[in-house]
C-alpha cells in the first residue's frame, strides 16, 4: 500500500511540474526584431516601447497588439501592425497541459500568453526616400 501511494504521490509531483509548460519552456516575452533599409531608423509603438535606430529588438510580451512607426529623417514614414497567433512550439506546450491534465498550466499559458508568437516578426521595411 505505501509501495502505491509513493507512486501516487510520485507522479502526481511530476505532473505538476509539467504545468503551464509554455510558460516554463517559452517564457510570456519575446524579441521583436525591426530592420530597415536604410538602417538607423527609429521605431516607436503604439504600447509605448521604442528603439533609436535600427536594426533592433524589442522585447514585447507575446500576447501585445500594437502598431510601429518606423522613421528617417529623408524619408516616409512607414506603419507596421502587429499581432500574434499560436505558435507550433506554443501549441505544443498547450497540448501537454491536456494530456496531463493540468487545467492550471493551461489558464496560466493562456493569461501570460506563453503560447503566443508576435506576427510578424521579424520585420523588414525597406523606407522610400521623400520627394
Amino acid at each position: 500500500m505505501k509501495s502505491l501511494l509513493r507512486t501516487a504521490l510520485v507522479a502526481a509531483t511530476a505532473a505538476s511540474g509539467l504545468t503551464a509548460c509554455a510558460t516554463v519552456t517559452r517564457g510570456s516575452n519575446d524579441a521583436w526584431v525591426v530592420n530597415s533599409e536604410p538602417p538607423g531608423a527609429s521605431v516607436t509603438t503604439t504600447n509605448g516601447h521604442f528603439c533609436a535606430s535600427t536594426p533592433c529588438a524589442i522585447k514585447m510580451p507575446r500576447k501585445s497588439e500594437f502598431s510601429a512607426e518606423i522613421k528617417k529623417p529623408g524619408f516616409k514614414t512607414a506603419t507596421v501592425s502587429v499581432t500574434h497567433k499560436t505558435a507550433g512550439s506554443g501549441a505544443a506546450g498547450v497540448a501537454g497541459n491536456v494530456l496531463v491534465g493540468g487545467v492550471i498550466g493551461l489558464g496560466v499559458d493562456m493569461v501570460t500568453g506563453a503560447s503566443q508568437d508576435l506576427v510578424p516578426n521579424p520585420v523588414t521595411v525597406k523606407l522610400e526616400p521623400e520627394e
